[in-house]
Order: C-alpha cells, then sequence, then structure tokens
C-alpha cells in the first residue's frame, strides 16, 4: 500500500506531519517507509512536545553549515541556484532522507514525544513530496 503526502513548507525549518501519517497508516501489523523525493530537505523522527527543540536543531544546522553568501563557505561552486541550495542538499546528505517505522495493530510504534518531521533546508516555501510505503507482515 502506497501514497504521497505533501507537506507545505513557509521557508527552513521543521514541519510536522505525525497525524497526517497516523490517519493513513492501516490496521495491521507491518512496517512503514517514508521517504522525502526532494535533495534540499530531510526526515526526523523528534520531540514534538517542546518547540524550542526544532528552533534548536535549526538553529544548529545552519550554523553549522551557512549560506554560501557566508565567506566560510566561498569554496562551494554550486551557487546559482541561491545560497541556500548548496547548503541545504549539504544537509540533506547528514541527515536521513527516509524512515522505517514499525506498525502494530494499526499504530506507528514511535516514543512518547517522537513525531515525524519534514525538515526544510531552503529559505524561499515549497511543497515536499514525501512518499509512503506499508508492508504489512
Amino acid at each position: 500500500m502506497q501514497t504521497d503526502f505533501h507537506i507545505t513548507t513557509r521557508g527552513a525549518g521543521l514541519y510536522e506531519f505525525t497525524r497526517d501519517v497516523a490517519r493513513w497508516v492501516p490496521a495491521g501489523d507491518g512496517m512503514l517507509t517514508l521517504l522525502v523525493q526532494h535533495t534540499s530537505a530531510s526526515l526526523l523522527l523528534q520531540e514534538n512536545a517542546d518547540p524550542e527543540v526544532q528552533t534548536d536543531l535549526h538553529a544548529f544546522f545552519r550554523r553549522l553549515v551557512p549560506p554560501t553568501t557566508d565567506p566560510s563557505m566561498s569554496y562551494l561552486t554550486h551557487t546559482y541556484e541561491g545560497p541556500d541550495d548548496m547548503p541545504g542538499h549539504i544537509k540533506a546528505a547528514m541527515l536521513p532522507v527516509s524512515l522505517s517505522i514499525p506498525v502494530r495493530a494499526g499504530r506507528m510504534r514511535l516514543g512518547t514525544w517522537q513525531g515525524i518531521y519534514l525538515f526544510e533546508h531552503r529559505d524561499a516555501p515549497h511543497t515536499r513530496r514525501v512518499a509512503a510505503h506499508f508492508r504489512a507482515d
């Protein structure tokens, strides 16, 4: 069983879509696989109780891999799609672009404070597609 989720972003940051996935997951046991189909976004399982976690993660990765306008990034050559594009590719290379989540009795086996996030690495708004596949046991 497969579907796509479309996540509209307002720019760089983390966007939770756990509830959308939970509504789609069929009854029964199996394995859910998610894949973001873009090269400048990632998927994360992360805390969904305190929004400061998402703020701090975004700030950390922006500091770790700043835009190409930052003098420390002057060695990069892929710059024609904007100063956030190549840094977005680097972040996506460092972070997961797919997730596997066990499902029991139609419920994802996430931890108490875990949520599913799309991590948008570009500054402009985008609509990102996440492919989902559920395989029953």
